[in-house]
């Protein structure tokens, strides 16, 4: 199936670029997100007369996301829960755990934002955490876990 992308696609393309996806992707994923339309005539053409509009709203969402790193950046976050005496946590830290926190520190950040490749944490400790905040921008933040007295 050959899409148009309506905006950058990580490992994909970027905007108004027409690539070959799997059927399922393209019409499950890619086009119900509003990322990309079906590769068809009228398709092409209503792009180029949009192109203009589509590429300021990505410029303006590329700048929002450049100010949120900078709040983000080296921002230190701290999150209590119960742990064992080894330093275990009954339970774990996750991606909304982290966002509520940061939420709570004064800058707005969604769970599906927050990156953590090898799962959540389950000891406490300070940890580096990433946050996805744009196909282009990640931030990095600090993540203490203390447990609770």
């Amino acid at each position: 199936m050959d899409v148009i992308l309506l905006q950058k696609v990580e490992n994909l393309g970027g905007l108004g670029d027409v690539v070959a996806v799997k059927a399922g992707y393209g019409r499950n994923f890619l086009v119900p997100t509003g990322r990309a339309v079906p590769a068809t005539a009228a398709n092409m053409a209503e792009l180029e007369e949009r192109r203009a509009e589509l590429e300021k709203a990505a410029a303006d969402s590329l700048k929002a996301a450049e100010k949120r790193k900078a709040k983000l950046e080296g921002m230190a976050v701290t999150v209590s829960c119960k742990a064992g005496d080894e330093g275990r946590l009954f339970g774990s830290v996750g991606t909304a755990d982290i966002a509520k926190a940061v939420t709570e520190a004064g800058v707005e950040l969604d769970k599906q934002e927050v990156r953590l490749p090898e799962g959540p944490f389950r000891a406490i400790g300070e940890f580096d955490v990433v946050v996805h905040l744009h196909s282009d921008v990640d931030a990095t933040l600090k993540l203490t876990v203390a447990a609770e007295e």
